[in-house]
C-alpha cells in the first residue's frame, strides 16, 4: 500500500497534524495479534506508557521509527495521552510494514535505554517558584502526600513541623479514616430511624469528654515564655505555637482541618483552576491601614507571589516593599483621584474619572477592588466606563472610601456596573451613600436605573437595605389613596422590578380579586421612622444641591 494513503487512513493527532507515533502503535497492535503472545489491550497500554515516558525524557529527540514531527506538547509539558487519543479501529496496514515498524520502535527504545526512566507523575511543578516562608526550601507538604509546596497553606515549616512529621501524621490520619468509614458502614446496615447510641458510641463520647477536661486550664509561666519567645523570634512568618493551648484531641482536629484545606487547594492548583502565587497576596498596606484580602486578583506574577503588597492610596500604584513605597510617597504629587470633582459636602467628595482618559489609574482601581469582590471580571478593558470615586479629605489628602463604575452607554439602563466600599470604611453608611449617589445621577439623566447583575453578597444586602428605606420613606410621605409602582419608579429612579421584589420581601404586595394591591404596613413604617429619629442628622447622606454635574454627551 502507498505510504501516503496508509497514513491518511491511520488517523491524525489531536491538533490536526498526522501522528506517526500513533500509526506505529496501531501497526504494532496488528503484529501482536498475529503473534498471539499478549492481549491487544495490554500491548497497547505498554506501548503507550513507553511513548509517554520517552516523550517526557527527550521531548526534542527525533523518533527513529519515522521522520515526521512528534505530537505537540500539552500546556503541562507532557505529550498527549497516547491511549486516549489513539484510533484503534482496525487500520489497513500490511503485515510486513507492521513488522518493520515494530523493529524500528525496538531500536528506538534501545537508543533511549541508557537514559534513566522517570516515574510518571500527575503533578506539575514550577521550580522557579519558592515558598514565601523565610528559610523554607519548598520541600515537603502539610498533607504529607506531595513532595513540594509553594504556598504558606502547605508549608510544614510555617506550621512548626518537619516534612517527615507531616508524612507520619498523614499515615495516622488515613488509618483513622479507614476505621471510621468501616464503623459507619457497619452501623448503616443496622440503622433505624430513631436509633439510640450504641455502646461503642457512648464509650467514645466518654473518652472524648475525658480528653477535653484540661483544655481550659491555661498556660503555665514557662509555657507562656516559650510562646512569647517564639512570637518575638519569628513574628508573622510562623504559625503561633498551639501546644498546651487546648486539649490534644481538639488540636488534632484542627490539624486535620488544616491538612484537608491544604489538600483541596493543592487539587485546585494541579487541575489548573489556580496557579502558583495566585492566592499569595494575603495583605496589602494601604495608607495607614493594613488590609487582609478576601479574593484573588490578577496582579502580575512577580507581584502576585508576594505575601504583602504595598499600594499608594492616592495614585494606586502597587509596589513590592516598604522602602519602594516610602520613596514613591516622597515624590508622588497626587493627593486626590484624577478627573473632575462633581460632588462635595463637608469632607466627602466624589470624582468622575473617565476610563479612557485615565486608563492606568482605573486599571489599578479594578485590580485593587478584585481583592475584595468575588464576581468582578473587569480589570483592563476600562475605556467604556466612567468611575465615580468617593473620598474623605483631611490635611494629608483625599483618601479612597469606595467607588462605583457605570457604562457610558448602557442599553439596559444599568446605573452601576461594579461597586465597592473599602473594608476600613464598611458599616459606616458609605455604601448606602454610593448607591444613593448612583440613583441621583439617574434622576438627573431622567432615567430609571438598576445595578448590573450578579451582585456580590455584600452588594445584595446593601441594595436590599437601600430599596427598603426608599420605599418606606415614600410610603411615609405619601398622602394619596391609590399608589402606583410606576409613579414610585419615576420619583425614586428605582427599576419597577426591584420595587416589586422589595415589596414582596416586605410582604407589602398582595393579589386580591384579580389585582395586585400594595399594602401600607404601618408597623414597618413606624419602625423605620424610629430608626431615622435615633440616627439624627447624620452627615452620611447625599445632598442633591451639592452635585455639580451634567450628563456626558452620548449617554
Amino acid at each position: 500500500m502507498p505510504r501516503r494513503r496508509q497514513r491518511h487512513m491511520a488517523g491524525s493527532g489531536s491538533d490536526g497534524t498526522e501522528d506517526s507515533d500513533s500509526s506505529a502503535e496501531r501497526e504494532q497492535t496488528n503484529s501482536s495479534e498475529s503473534d498471539g503472545n499478549m492481549p491487544k489491550r495490554q500491548r497497547l497500554t505498554r506501548a503507550s506508557t513507553r511513548l509517554s515516558q520517552s516523550s517526557q525524557d527527550t521531548p526534542d529527540l527525533k523518533r527513529a521509527a519515522d521522520h515526521d514531527e512528534s505530537p505537540p506538547l500539552t500546556p503541562t509539558g507532557n505529550a498527549p495521552s497516547s491511549e486516549s487519543e489513539l484510533d484503534i479501529s482496525s487500520p489497513n496496514a500490511s503485515h510486513d510494514e507492521s513488522q518493520s515498524k515494530d523493529q524500528a520502535n525496538r531500536d528506538s527504545d534501545k537508543d533511549l535505554s541508557h537514559r534513566p526512566k522517570r516515574r510518571r507523575c500527575h503533578e506539575t511543578y514550577n521550580f522557579n517558584m519558592k515558598c514565601p516562608t523565610p528559610g523554607c526550601n519548598s520541600l515537603g507538604h502539610l498533607t504529607g502526600k506531595h513532595e513540594r509546596h509553594f504556598a504558606v497553606s502547605g508549608c510544614p515549616l510555617y506550621h512548626n513541623l518537619s516534612a517527615d512529621e507531616c508524612k507520619v501524621k498523614a499515615i495516622s490520619r488515613e488509618k483513622q479514616e479507614e476505621e471510621v468509614k468501616a464503623q459507619e458502614e457497619s452501623n448503616s446496615r443496622h440503622a433505624t430511624r430513631h436509633q439510640t447510641p450504641t455502646s461503642k458510641q457512648s464509650k467514645y463520647k466518654e473518652q472524648v469528654a475525658e480528653l477535653r477536661k484540661g483544655r481550659n486550664s491555661g498556660l503555665q509561666k514557662e509555657q507562656k515564655e516559650k510562646h512569647m519567645d517564639h512570637r518575638q523570634t519569628h513574628g508573622n512568618t510562623r504559625e503561633p505555637l498551639l501546644e498546651n493551648i487546648t486539649s490534644e484531641y481538639d488540636l488534632e482536629l484542627f490539624r486535620k482541618a488544616q491538612a484537608r484545606a491544604s489538600e483541596d487547594l493543592e487539587k485546585l492548583r494541579i487541575q489548573g483552576q489556580i496557579t502558583e502565587g495566585s492566592n499569595m497576596i494575603k495583605t496589602i498596606l494601604f495608607g495607614r491601614y493594613e488590609l487582609d484580602t478576601w479574593y484573588h486578583s490578577p496582579y502580575p506574577e512577580e507581584y502576585a507571589r508576594l505575601g504583602r503588597l504595598y499600594v499608594c492610596e492616592f495614585c494606586l500604584k502597587y509596589m513590592k516593599s516598604q522602602t519602594i513605597l516610602r520613596r514613591h510617597m516622597a515624590k508622588c504629587v497626587w493627593k486626590h483621584p484624577p478627573g473632575d470633582e462633581v460632588y462635595r459636602k463637608g469632607s466627602i467628595s466624589v470624582f468622575e474619572v473617565d476610563g479612557k482618559k485615565n486608563k492606568i489609574y482605573c486599571q489599578n482601581l479594578c485590580l485593587l477592588a478584585k481583592l475584595f469582590l468575588d464576581h468582578k471580571t473587569l480589570y483592563y478593558d476600562v475605556e467604556p466606563f466612567l468611575f465615580y470615586v468617593m473620598t474623605e479629605a483631611d490635611n494629608t489628602g483625599c483618601h479612597l472610601v469606595g467607588y462605583f463604575s457605570k457604562e457610558k452607554n448602557s442599553f439596559l439602563n444599568y446605573n452601576v456596573s461594579c461597586i465597592l466600599t473599602m473594608p476600613q470604611y464598611m458599616r459606616q453608611g458609605f455604601g448606602k451613600m454610593l448607591i444613593d449617589f448612583s440613583y441621583l445621577l439617574s434622576k438627573v439623566e431622567e432615567k430609571v436605573g438598576s445595578p448590573e447583575r450578579p451582585l456580590s453578597d455584600l452588594g445584595l444586602i446593601s441594595y436590599r437595605s437601600y430599596w427598603k428605606e426608599v420605599l418606606l420613606r415614600y410610603m411615609y410621605n405619601f398622602q394619596g389613596k391609590e399608589i402606583s409602582i410606576k409613579e414610585i419608579s419615576q420619583e425614586t429612579a428605582v427599576n419597577p422590578v426591584d420595587i416589586v421584589s422589595t415589596l414582596q420581601s416586605l410582604q407589602m404586595l398582595k393579589y386580591w380579586k384579580g389585582k395586585h394591591l400594595v399594602l401600607k404596613r404601618q408597623d414597618l413604617i413606624d419602625e423605620w421612622k424610629a430608626k431615622e429619629i435615633k440616627r439624627g442628622n447624620s452627615n452620611k447622606t447625599i445632598d442633591p444641591s451639592s452635585l455639580k454635574w451634567t450628563p456626558p454627551k452620548g449617554t
